[in-house]
């Protein structure tokens, strides 16, 4: 985990993550804490296999792991960890500008990041330093979007690129608000590249 964050690749702990659920309504507490565990040392996602596919209690393995989830992200030594867990950035135009932003959301209380990218490389360095607010991924590109679905935090939505500077804002917001990220009056930070739609 630690090294697919440092590289900002998604990483996902799967396989028989709640497998006494294939056939109880209820997991064992040392499968609660392989799943809180994984939260904790700051995986992207976790999965489910038989206990969904084709378990007995689907729905049930799914809700309890959801609910897991959310508690731990809701613990305040999970901010603490993912905070003491980051890295600093690499001497690069593209580190620096991400650390500031997710720097400037905080300071801010900003109710999101907001990435144009082509690729997807933008978002998955901004996901990597953990802010504690959503990332809204803006991308011309479906693949680019559904493979940012496995992202921390991130929030595809495809759409075309951005003409202009004024486009660049009055799109992100719209979308932000669209897509309930974001209310009126309350701020975003947006990065992008320029010249738009060109990578890099």
């Amino acid at each position: 985990i630690r090294r697919c964050r440092t590289a900002a690749k998604p990483v996902i702990v799967a396989t028989q993550m709640l497998e006494s659920m294939v056939h109880s309504p209820t997991p064992t507490r040392a499968e609660a804490s392989d799943v809180a565990t994984a939260v904790y040392d700051g995986t992207d996602a976790v999965m489910l296999s038989a206990e969904s596919a084709s378990g007995d209690y689907p729905i049930e393995a799914v809700t309890i792991m959801d609910r897991i989830l959310k508690s731990v992200e809701a613990d305040p030594l999970y901010r603490r960890l993912m905070d003491a867990s980051r890295r600093e950035p690499e001497a690069t135009t593209a580190d620096a500008i991400s650390a500031a932003a997710r720097q400037c959301a905080h300071t801010l209380t900003a109710a999101a990041i907001v990435t144009y990218t082509n690729t997807g490389s933008t978002t998955l360095r901004a996901a990597r330093e953990r802010p504690d607010v959503r990332i809204l991924c803006l991308t011309p590109n479906l693949d680019t979007a559904r493979r940012m679905t496995l992202a921390w935090g991130v929030h595809p939505v495809r759409t075309e690129d951005a003409h202009s500077f004024g486009d660049m804002v009055a799109r992100a917001t719209r979308i932000a608000r669209q897509e309930r990220i974001a209310k009126q009056g309350e701020r975003l930070v947006i990065t992008a590249g320029v010249p738009f739609g060109t990578p890099g």
